[in-house]
């Protein structure tokens, strides 16, 4: 069965995955949007098992006192890139006040 455009469309729309995952999987399963949906949880599923097992081993810590309360956090990345950013230390900052 051809894949038309609006079927990949259709199927990007109710799963949110990528253009090209979603052709594949309507071409593995003939066209049949309900079984496409469900190859791509499966995959989705896998490849949330993979990241899994990633460690995030970089990041910071923070120690913020008030008067008799304090906080300790620590927030982990995978990547020393991303703790380096300003977005991430502004998350952090963010987290301890609250």
């Amino acid at each position: 069965m051809a894949i038309s455009a609006q079927m990949v469309k259709e199927l990007r729309q109710k799963t949110g995955a990528g253009m090209m995952d979603c052709k594949k999987a309507l071409t593995e399963t003939d066209g049949n949007m309900e079984k496409a949906i469900e190859l791509l949880r499966e995959k989705g599923i896998a490849k949330a098992a993979k990241k899994a097992d990633r460690i995030a081993a970089e990041g910071l810590t923070l120690i913020k006192t008030d008067g008799n309360a304090g906080v300790i956090l620590e927030v982990n990345s995978e990547t020393d890139f991303v703790a380096k950013n300003e977005g991430f230390k502004e998350l952090l900052n963010d987290l301890a006040e609250h």
